[in-house]
């Protein structure tokens, strides 16, 4: 099992706080997995897509191309701007 989180605006933008994916649901790799969830539909398409995405895996940042273990904790996220 993975869990898959999305913050701030993307939450709304997906209308998605969270995805629990069992073993087998998902894909190996980070690309992989941002593919299959952009064949949920425009909006989603937009998201994992985007250069400007920002990913996470247990709190880390990360690449596109790292495996995926069970366990894992992913999130995206909109760029992140200071004030």
């Amino acid at each position: 099992m993975i869990k898959v989180l999305f913050f701030a605006s993307f939450r709304e933008k997906l209308n998605c706080e969270q995805l629990i994916l069992e073993e087998g649901e998902y894909a190996s790799l980070l690309s992989a997995l941002k593919s299959q969830l952009a064949e949920k539909g425009e909006d989603w398409r937009e998201v994992m897509m985007s250069d400007r995405t920002l990913v996470a895996i247990n709190q880390n940042m990360t690449r596109q191309d790292v495996a995926l273990q069970p366990g894992d904790e992913i999130a995206f996220f909109p760029p992140v701007t200071g004030g």
